[in-house]
């Protein structure tokens, strides 16, 4: 509470998802977290974008939506970047969904490589376009590894 207090934007995207699931002894109150998220987002949060982006997803608000997955995506989030490609991908705006895509992907996110793998065996990607993003990929990959996360991820598949 006092780093909330103190305007720290990731206790507040914190606190504000222990509220909107009710947890730590917290009573459920999505009002509470939705603001919490908000406060946190003008504090530059992009995880607290993307929450919102989520939350206003499942209530059916695009234009809420969109806003904050755009955002979280210009504040570096692969995972917003990613849906912003859906968003453009559902209104048919091809071009734009495969940007998105090339972007997120080359940070790293797989789903965004296996967006576009699916639209290059549609043609609707390029074979130079698809091999650039993949080198992208995995360049990403190799610099977020380390022996330490190799372990982990050794424990968790056992």
């Amino acid at each position: 509470m006092r780093r909330v207090e103190a305007n720290d934007a990731g206790s507040m995207m914190v606190l504000g998802s222990k509220y909107y699931h009710g947890q730590l002894g917290l009573n459920q109150d999505r009002g509470i977290a939705l603001e919490l998220w908000k406060q946190a987002a003008a504090l530059g949060s992009s995880q607290a974008h993307y929450q919102l982006g989520c939350t206003y997803d499942a209530e059916g608000d695009s234009k809420k939506e969109k806003f904050h997955c755009e955002a979280a995506a210009m504040a570096g989030h692969e995972v917003a970047r990613h849906n912003l490609g859906y968003m453009e991908y559902k209104s048919g705006n091809m071009e734009r969904a495969v940007k998105h895509w090339m972007i997120s992907a080359s940070a790293g996110h797989c789903s965004a490589i296996n967006s576009l793998q699916i639209e290059f065996e549609k043609g609707c990607v390029s074979r130079e376009l698809i091999n650039s993003t993949l080198t992208a990929y995995n360049d990403s990959c190799v610099e977020m590894r380390s022996n330490a996360r190799d372990a982990y991820i050794r424990t968790i598949t056992k």
